[in-house]
């Protein structure tokens, strides 16, 4: 019977019955039956990835039918591991597996939109001026009008545009900025290349060919483990998560595996089986508790205090009493603890100075080249020798930096004593600071003195200048510092781990709340296990540690353990720190695209950190100072100004980058200079120290020296990441925002001293913000411009992670819908637009660029022995020494374009490297131009083309060693230059492999061993951080070659953190000035204020995702212990207000036995579009989580131009810390929806 007539219940056929006519059996039509087929047909099935920071780097099937992306499920299709090894798949979670809901969604962007109020002015100002760059000068040039616009940001009203108009206008905003200003007045904002690496080198290239400047952000989301610099070298190098399944012992410290590391989680569950214990250590019982043997919950903020209570019963056990061979041979090959430490003397006893240096000693110990850079230790001889290996045998000379046990003048092999006790002269009474009595009515203290002294066995030596000295080893002042008795009659040294002395399992008890017997244990078993593995004994840890002010003093914590137990460079052990997913494993192939490094050199790149503390404000409403900070054994004079003024004499000294960079357009002073009759470097020096030339930092708000033009891709920089996020409202944007504190100027408190103050900030810095998404994110809301890009099922990129050694694709299963475009596309045609309407105002220019003193070059041994800042006269303004290099930079405007699209003559004439090393690029520029064609004419012709985002991916997988086996042995060959040892081994038998887009597209591949990293690819060991360094004794990139448990920085020594203590968390005191000041009659209370990583979201993405927020509760909630709700009145799901001075947020409270009391949580990232009704305190819609939060710079993360404490981008520098901050939470009042519509409630006081 026809579908038709089975419509009709005449004609229906009867079925026949059966089971007492309980049951009928029907021949009825089951075409209803395709409607669920279709729903899982495809026409072709394509793999991709989501480009979303999440470190999972996913490989998806997305599947298609007519053109449409239906569905996505996870690839199975890894390349195998080793027999002995659970596979890698499958990976994948809830969250991607929701992504293709975006696709076509209400929130999906689909055209080019332009603000209302601008695209009037735009439209009216092209009318009356043909040029555009005039047309842009009309309109920003006009205060009232420029208020006008800049007002209506967050406020809607945007209106369909064009690609031709807001290209035209965005390019005519860029050259008005560079030619009026400067080019680095313009800036962008994007983070983690590895997620999707060409779409991030897309906004990079354009930005760096212009000149403007490159933005941080590992170090901005607080993602950057300053630790790891500190101590290594690196920025951050850690195990596959693979490698977990080598280990015997696991605690996971801070670290939510299952709900913030999903697709990596079985490698958790699955050690298990083979017997290996776990640990998790969390405040709250987080997910990772539910997988883990033993749970400890210490008191938030306090893990640094835990982990040298563990460390204590570490050496205790494993160092004095019964010393294990593996842990003291380890420390002897591969720390620092056995160089020697010189004394300063003090009134009534001693403290420790810097490192002693081959330069010290009378005739250098026979070393001429760079002296002053090499570490002193004595041998079993009684010997002082500068083992090879430190950062002095680096740069200058060859074949001596290596970690072989070698006199670095005789060659002989050397054995370095650790300790002096026994073979001393003297016993010296050496001063420690102590913090731990620093308490706060939210933190537990333990009162001592705050110096506490301690008995060390010393030598005396004769120094080259005539004095004597006294010295003492690393070790020995590690073993004091964790007060450790060795029987020198020590009063501040405990005989037992039940004496409440610095830093017993009893003194932590007080200050972590965990029962000292599982501190003892924890650490005990740990220890025995790395003893008796060597070093299969691994630390989990992440964003709950290090987002606090002290972070590095957390990590160092940890870090010290694996090192006292010989665990780090081992299969199965180390340091897992997995926050952001920063391993862009082809990072040298990645770099000439992203920075333009083939047309022109250096780039500009800036700390994001410093930028937005500088640009928005935050450093009007300072309430810590340096002070507070300082050791008790500094010289305090020393340390004036607030830390804006820190940050200020770091970009003066080269430690820091600086943006905008000088107080004058930089494109002027190469005509100045040749009016003058002099080179351009000169100049400026000249200019510098006579002050006619300042460094913009010192002067934010005069109008000049802030940026103009803001670019955000790839990034939800105001709804997630952007700490301080109502400072970014007022002073950036020019928009309301909902500061509830005062400025330095109306408390009446101390000013800065380098930078001039203005009573009344500059408001709306940014002439225009222009951003990219797929989406309309909480940053699009407060753009001027928002151009809509491809999803990561559109477009054609890759992507890479640390938690596994695989590259893998982004790929355009289908075309961008709608009017989008991929990144490499818009950025391509705005280069276009640049070229032309640049065309009159610029041409080819002269930029002076100023670089600060870059890690892993020469320039980072600048100054050896104490800090000197040549504006207080106390040294000669030295470029790439006491100030930061002045490059002249030559620029060709109007070839802007010809320049995206190809790449550069300078691979071919100075090659390509990175991390110290270099090699000639030649053989593979001409695989380029083979396979990506060549430009026909004009400027770039004969070059290798850069069309379409394919070719990027090609050049990147050409010249990267990790995808080329050819450049990978070209690479390591460099480094052997080095270390005077052969490491081609590691590459040799990949010599022929090359791998190309294609490849990735059908299959993942495993990449390279480079020397780029630490570890190997290796089919017999799996990636783990500092593998090569033990064990092919390649140095550590630190002042002593060594992994540097001592920090011997002036810097570091006067704010107190030269070697590990524990630092109780600052007090930001944003709650007692508003506490109470603006009630509505509900009772209120002072909570800490942290933000973990959610599991409905990664970051901001999915927390609008309709199949995520079904699943969750559908909008902004913050937790909170049953205790404080109780106090509170609060109840589950209750409306609540979360505020202080830096602003508010609306959220509904989740009530849970989980969350210890003092603190609250609101997961990162919830952001202000979905569910979110109006602040009582502000009388505006709800805020971010970001609303209450104000970042403070911490001053040690200023020190550059030292070893390893230099700076890199995204390597080190300022951190925006957030987790100190505490809040007032109340339950609401009035709930206003602040929509006219008569929604609006009471909520009652109690229920």
């Amino acid at each position: 019977m026809s579908k038709f007539l089975d419509r009709f219940r005449y004609f229906k056929q009867k079925g026949e019955t059966f089971a007492d006519g309980h049951g009928q059996i029907h021949e009825s039509n089951r075409d209803w039956e395709d409607g669920y087929r279709n729903r899982w047909s495809h026409d072709k099935v394509v793999r991709s990835t989501h480009g979303v920071n999440c470190t999972g780097s996913c490989s998806w099937k997305i599947f298609v039918k007519n053109g449409l992306v239906t569905w996505e499920t996870q690839q199975t299709d890894y390349p195998r591991t080793r027999p002995d090894m659970p596979n890698h798949e499958p990976r994948g979670c809830p969250r991607g597996a929701s992504y293709s809901w975006y696709l076509y969604s209400a929130n999906r962007l689909k055209y080019p939109l332009m603000r209302k109020r601008l695209m009037k002015m735009w439209r009216e100002a092209k009318a009356r001026h043909s040029d555009p760059v005039n047309a842009w000068a009309s309109i920003i040039e006009d205060a009232e009008k420029a208020k006008s616009f800049k007002q209506a940001r967050g406020r809607g009203g945007f209106v369909r545009s064009s690609w031709q108009e807001v290209n035209e206008l965005i390019a005519a905003s860029n050259v008005y900025t560079v030619k009026t200003y400067g080019p680095d007045r313009v800036a962008g904002f994007s983070p983690i290349p590895a997620m999707s690496m060409v779409s991030y080198a897309s906004g990079a290239r354009y930005l760096s060919l212009i000149g403007g400047t490159c933005l941080s952000f590992y170090d901005w989301y607080c993602d950057l483990p300053p630790a790891s610099p500190q101590t290594w070298g690196e920025q951050t190098d850690v195990p596959e998560s693979a490698d977990w399944y080598n280990s015997s012992y696991i605690i996971a410290w801070g670290s939510n595996v299952p709900q913030t590391r999903t697709p990596d989680a079985h490698f958790f569950t699955e050690v298990r089986y083979k017997g290996t214990k776990t640990v998790a250590i969390t405040p709250d019982y987080a997910e990772i508790a539910k997988l883990c043997d033993l749970w400890l919950a210490p008191k938030q903020g306090t893990d640094a205090a835990m982990a040298l209570a563990m460390g204590h019963v570490m050496l205790r056990e494993f160092h004095l009493d019964n010393p294990s061979q593996y842990f003291t041979d380890y420390v002897r090959r591969y720390t620092d603890m056995p160089m020697l430490v010189m004394l300063e003397e003090r009134e009534g006893y001693y403290a420790a100075g810097r490192m002693l240096r081959a330069a010290d000693l009378v005739d250098a110990l026979g070393q001429e080249n760079n002296p002053e850079w090499k570490t002193v230790a004595v041998n079993d001889n009684d010997e002082l020798i500068a083992p090879n290996g430190s950062i002095g045998y680096r740069w200058g000379e060859k074949g001596k930096w290596n970690l072989e046990q070698r006199d670095g003048t005789t060659g002989d092999e050397a054995h370095l004593r650790l300790s002096l006790l026994g073979n001393h002269d003297d016993i010296a009474d050496v001063g420690f600071p102590y913090f731990g009595g620093d308490g706060t009515e939210h933190f537990n203290s333990v009162a001592l003195d705050n110096v506490l002294t301690h008995k060390l066995p010393v030598k005396r030596l004769q120094l080259a200048d005539g004095s004597t000295a006294l010295v003492t080893t690393v070790y020995d002042l590690t073993l004091a510092n964790y007060g450790l008795d060795r029987g020198l009659n020590d009063a501040n040294c405990a005989t037992s781990y039940d004496e409440v002395k610095a830093y017993t399992p009893a003194w932590a008890e007080q200050i972590t709340g965990v029962p000292r017997a599982q501190i003892i244990r924890t650490a005990r078993e740990f220890a025995d296990n790395a003893d008796k593995t060597h070093g299969r004994s691994m630390i989990i840890v992440g964003a709950g540690l290090n987002h606090w002010y002290h972070l590095d003093m957390n990590y160092r914590g940890l870090i010290n353990m694996l090192i006292f137990c010989g665990c780090i460079g081992q299969s199965g052990g180390g340091w897992a720190h997995y926050v952001g997913q920063e391993k862009l494993r082809p990072q040298t192939g990645w770099q000439p695209l992203a920075f333009a490094l083939d047309w022109q050199r250096p780039a500009r790149h800036m700390n994001s950190t410093s930028y937005f503390y500088n640009h928005s404000s935050q450093w009007r409403y300072e309430s810590l100072t340096a002070q507070e900070l300082l050791s008790p054994l500094a010289d305090k004079s020393r340390y004036s100004g607030n830390l804006i003024d820190f940050n200020v004499r770091a970009e003066r000294m080269g430690w820091l980058p600086s943006a905008p960079q000088l107080g004058t357009n930089p494109l002027r002073i190469a005509a100045e200079a040749e009016k003058a009759g002099m080179n351009p470097v000169d100049y400026t020096v000249k200019a510098l120290k006579e002050g006619t030339i300042r460094f913009a930092a010192e002067q934010p708000e005069n109008g000049k020296n802030h940026p103009r033009n803001l670019f955000v891709w790839r990034s939800n920089l105001l709804g997630s990441s952007g700490k301080g996020h109502e400072y970014m409202l007022k002073y950036l944007l020019g928009t309301e925002h909902g500061i509830q504190g005062l400025d330095l100027g109306q408390q009446g408190s101390v000013k800065p001293e380098e930078v001039e103050w203005v009573d009344n900030g500059l408001d709306g810095k940014l002439d225009l913000v222009v951003t990219l998404d797929f989406r309309l994110s909480s940053t699009c809301l407060y753009s001027d411009i928002v151009l809509p890009t491809a999803t990561w099922y559109e477009k054609d990129d890759m992507n890479t992670s640390d938690m596994h050694p695989f590259i893998h694709p982004l790929s355009a299963a289908v075309d961008p819908a709608w009017e989008s475009k991929s990144d490499w596309e818009i950025y391509k045609g705005i280069a276009k637009s640049f070229s032309e309407v640049c065309v009159g105002h610029l041409g080819k220019e002269t930029d002076i660029v100023t670089l600060p003193i870059q890690h892993d070059s020469a320039a980072e041994l600048a100054q050896p022995l104490d800090v000197k800042d040549w504006k207080k006269g106390e040294c000669d303004l030295i470029p790439g020494k006491t100030a930061p290099h002045i490059i002249p930079v030559e620029r060709d405007y109007p070839a802007t374009w010809e320049r995206f699209t190809s790449i550069g003559p300078l691979m071919e004439k100075i090659g390509n490297g990175g991390k110290g090393i270099a090699w000639n690029t030649q053989s593979e520029m001409d695989l380029l131009r083979k396979l990506n064609y060549t430009k026909a004419d004009g400027p770039a012709k004969g070059q290798p083309m850069l069309n379409t985002a394919i070719d990027a991916a090609e050049m990147i997988l050409t010249l990267a060693p990790e995808t080329n086996g050819q450049v990978a042995v070209k690479a390591w060959a460099a480094l052997s230059e080095f270390t005077g040892r052969d490491h081609t081994h590691l590459a040799t038998n990949k010599a022929e492999e090359k791998i190309r887009f294609r490849d990735i597209q059908a299959q993942p591949r495993k990449i390279i061993s480079s020397p780029t990293w630490s570890g190997l690819e290796d089919e017999h060991v799996s990636y783990n951080a500092g593998y090569t360094n033990v064990h092919e004794l390649i140095p550590w990139r630190t002042l002593s070659g060594r992994q540097q448990l001592y920090q011997d920085h002036q810097w570091m020594r006067d704010f107190g953190e030269s070697l590990l203590v524990y630092r109780p968390p600052i007090d930001t005191r944003s709650v007692k000035a508003v506490m109470g000041k603006k009630s509505n009659g509900n009772p209120e209370k002072a909570l800490n204020f942290l933000t973990p990583h959610q599991k409905w979201g990664i970051h901001s993405t999915y927390s609008d995702n309709l199949l995520m927020l079904t699943l969750s509760r559908g909008g902004p909630i913050v937790w909170m212990s049953e205790s404080d709700a109780k106090d509170l009145g609060i109840e589950d799901n209750d409306w609540i207000e979360v505020f202080n001075s830096n602003g508010a947020l609306t959220a509904r409270a989740v009530v849970s036995q989980r969350v210890p009391s003092g603190m609250t949580m609101m997961y990162h990232a919830q952001e202000r579009i979905v569910n979110l009704p109006g602040s009582e305190i502000t009388g505006q819609r709800g805020g971010i989580h970001n609303s209450v939060t104000r970042i403070s710079p911490k001053p040690t993360h200023m020190i550059g131009g030292y070893a390893q404490l230099a700076y890199g981008f995204n390597y080190y520098g300022t951190v925006g810390s957030n987790r100190d901050e505490f809040v007032v939470v109340r339950k609401m009042k009035n709930i206003n929806w602040l929509d006219g519509e008569g929604n609006d409630q009471v909520q009652e006081s109690v229920k």
